[in-house]
């Protein structure tokens, strides 16, 4: 597939906060068609994916916590942004964080998630979430709540840019990928829910 185009730049990040819902971002990718930026229209059949990473964590058991009373909390945030989205699919990891941030949502539209294992082989579990998305049919808007290392590589997986790990601190990113019958990927960075706090460390949040 080719390399995707991103509307990162010169378009604005759009930040769902509570109360505002997809239809933000949509509305965002229509103004760049209006505008005259390449790779930015919404064409009929296309899969659209919606990808975050799991909400903030509780420290224990450090194997596999619950979210913390701020996950929770971003966890009805992104239930609220989706809830205009007709997301038709959720699929994540076996980890307690993972299902626990899509459960408002899968509550909500009374959906089982599409559980990918890991194990040891993490390209092995990118590639099976990739396969999972891509057989929903043609139209179908897919959540994928993933984890730090995994998110920004099955973006790339499904013909999107390569991107960087998210920082410990990122929990509000949100991508939304387009994925067309024919031609590349489209990317849209947002953010969702409380704004992370500021970490001169991480790259990506200069």
């Amino acid at each position: 597939m080719s390399p995707a185009r991103s509307t990162r730049s010169p378009l604005p990040m759009p930040s769902f906060l509570p109360g505002r819902r997809m239809s933000t971002v949509l509305a965002l990718v229509g103004l760049g068609a209006a505008m005259g930026l390449p790779g930015v229209c919404v064409a009929q059949g296309e899969r659209t994916v919606v990808l975050v990473r799991h909400a903030e964590k509780a420290a224990e058991p450090a194997n596999d916590p619950s979210l913390s009373d701020e996950g929770r909390v971003r966890a009805e945030a992104l239930r609220t942004v989706l809830a205009d989205a007709g997301v038709g699919a959720v699929v994540v990891s076996p980890f307690n964080r993972t299902r626990e941030t899509a459960a408002p949502m899968l509550q909500a539209l009374g959906l089982t998630p599409v559980e990918v294992p890991i194990g040891r082989d993490l390209a092995g579990h990118v590639q099976s979430v990739a396969d999972a998305v891509r057989a929903q049919p043609p139209g179908a808007t897919v959540l994928v709540v993933g984890h730090s290392n995994t998110i920004p590589a099955i973006v790339t997986a499904l013909g999107g840019p390569a991107l960087p790990d998210l920082c410990d601190n990122q929990y509000a990113v949100l991508y939304v990928l387009s994925l067309p019958a024919e031609g590349p990927a489209r990317l849209v960075t947002a953010s969702y829910g409380a704004t992370d706090p500021p970490d001169a460390s991480c790259p990506t949040m200069h």
